[in-house]
C-alpha cells in the first residue's frame, strides 16, 4: 500500500495557535535576483501545523523532544474516528477497547475540511480532561489529534496535557485525516531533532494495516 500524508504543510498562510508567531518564510538568496542557490529562512513555533509535543511541554522536568524514543513515533497505530461533534469523551472511547502500547489517532469533525489555511476554529473538537486521564489509566504509548491542540482552547489545556505527558504519552498535533478511514496503519512521524526542545514540527505518513 501507498503511504499516505496526513501532516500539513508549513506556509504563511498556515493558522496558528493565537498568540503564538505567525508563519514567515523569506528568502534571502534568490536565483531570480541573480543569487546562484536560492535559501530561505523560516520564522515559525516550536508548535506550528502537525507537530509533537514533549513530556518538556507542560511538565517542568520531563523529558525533550529530541530525547523521544523513536519507536514511539514510528509502528502500528489506530484511527478512531469520534461520533461527538463537540469532545472526546470517556463514554465514546470506551466502546474501542483501547490497549496497552497502542498508537491512537483520533479523527473528529476537525478534519470535514482541510482546517490548515481556515481561520482558527475556537470550538473544535478536543479531549475531556477525563478522557485525557482513560487514556493515561490504558497506558497508551502515542495520542493523535486532528486540530492543533489535544485539549480545548481556554477551557482545559494544562489538565489535558498533564494528564497524557506525565503518564508518558507522546502527542501529536495537528495531524490531516481528511478522506482518512478509520482503522489500523502503520505510521512515521519524526519531528525535527531540536536540543531540549518542547515540541517541534514533524511530517507524518500512514499506510493501511490489515484489521
Amino acid at each position: 500500500m501507498d503511504w499516505i500524508d496526513i501532516s500539513v504543510s508549513i506556509d504563511t498562510s498556515l493558522v496558528v495557535w493565537p498568540g503564538d508567531p505567525p508563519v514567515e518564510i523569506k528568502m534571502v538568496n534568490d536565483m531570480h535576483l541573480g543569487n546562484e542557490a536560492n535559501l530561505s529562512r523560516l520564522n515559525i513555533s516550536a508548535h506550528t501545523g502537525t507537530h509533537m509535543d514533549a513530556p518538556r511541554h507542560f511538565v517542568k522536568e520531563g523529558l525533550s523532544l529530541d530525547r523521544i524514543p523513536l519507536d514511539v513515533c514510528m509502528g502500528k497505530a489506530r484511527i478512531i474516528e469520534i461520533r461527538n461533534e463537540h469532545t472526546i469523551q470517556v463514554a465514546e472511547l470506551e466502546t474501542h477497547n483501547i490497549k496497552k502500547g497502542e498508537r491512537i489517532l483520533f479523527k473528529t469533525k476537525n478534519s470535514d475540511k482541510d482546517w490548515s489555511a481556515l481561520p482558527f476554529r475556537y470550538d473544535f473538537v478536543h479531549l475531556e480532561t477525563e478522557a485525557a486521564r482513560f487514556l493515561a489509566e490504558k497506558e497508551i504509548r502515542l495520542c493523535g489529534i486532528d486540530y492543533l491542540s489535544v485539549s480545548g482552547y481556554n477551557k482545559n489545556e494544562t489538565a489535558v496535557h498533564r494528564a497524557l505527558l506525565e503518564a508518558g504519552i507522546w502527542i501529536i498535533e495537528g495531524l490531516l485525516l481528511k478522506g482518512i478511514e478509520a482503522g489500523n496503519y502503520e505510521l512515521a512521524c519524526l519531528p525535527v531533532k531540536i536540543r531540549n526542545s518542547d515540541g517541534a514540527p514533524a511530517r507524518a505518513i500512514i499506510r493501511k494495516q490489515g484489521n
